[in-house]
């Protein structure tokens, strides 16, 4: 069905993500904040916004007291007011489409530092939806079968009556596709029968894929999306490279 190799390209990052656990964490943090802000609730059950972040932390394995700090933070001195929300498209090597998620209290800063990312690895910054209408916005998330505790068809009757729109099998996870309205519903009922998730959030997820086959071209792409995601700015790096061996 619909999607790609998720859980394979989770493993290869694993290392990198324990490493950037706390900055992680930092970034979910932030998102939470503004969830909040722009919700106007602390309460997860009255803002689904909020309540799509709290489940993205819980999958990336944030403490539950990390959570309520900032949850605590965020009701009680208005913080994130500065933060917006921007979000910047362009072309990686060779045209790979990359769409970047910031949230940010300098839109000059990032604007600059999005334009030389481009520039430095890419093929340069592009103007608003110049790659966007190539990804659709779907509830992305990835069930750990690396163990082979669960069966496939009974994950997948569960996903679909939880209202999932597409469900994908592969030898080691399992993906579940929601619209992004239904996302919080779908992974609910999943984790109230038990199911715990390897990942989980809004994704834009490409309709195609782009091999690279210049090593020039892999190591800007993987310089690209390294530089990216190490700004503090950054909170998501969508792209539809394709970077499976």
């Amino acid at each position: 069905m619909s999607g790609h190799s998720k859980w394979h390209n989770i493993q290869k990052t694993k290392g990198a993500q324990d490493a950037k656990r706390a900055n992680i964490f930092t970034k979910i943090s932030k998102e939470m904040i503004v969830a909040v802000k722009e919700g106007g609730s602390a309460d997860p059950a009255n803002n689904s916004r909020l309540a799509t972040v709290i489940t993205k932390a819980r999958a990336a394995n944030m403490p539950n007291d990390n959570i309520k700090r900032v949850l605590e933070k965020a009701a009680g001195n208005g913080s994130g007011d500065n933060y917006e929300s921007i979000t910047y498209e362009g072309y990686g090597p060779s045209g790979v489409a990359v769409i970047v998620e910031t949230m940010t209290d300098s839109r000059n800063r990032t604007a600059s530092n999005m334009r030389h990312y481009f520039d430095k690895y890419g093929k340069g910054l592009g103007a608003s939806g110049c790659v966007a209408w190539s990804f659709d916005k779907k509830g992305v998330a990835v069930i750990d079968n690396e163990d082979g505790d669960y069966e496939e068809d009974a994950v997948m009757m569960d996903a679909l009556d939880a209202g999932a729109s597409d469900f994908e099998a592969e030898e080691d996870c399992f993906t579940v596709y929601t619209d992004p309205d239904d996302f919080v519903t779908v992974t609910d009922a999943l984790t109230k029968k038990g199911y715990k998730f390897a990942s989980a959030q809004i994704e834009m997820v490409p309709q195609n894929y782009q091999k690279l086959e210049n090593e020039d071209d892999i190591k800007n792409m993987e310089k690209l999306i390294d530089t990216m995601e190490d700004d503090d700015d950054v909170q998501n790096v969508w792209h539809n490279w394709d970077n499976e061996d």
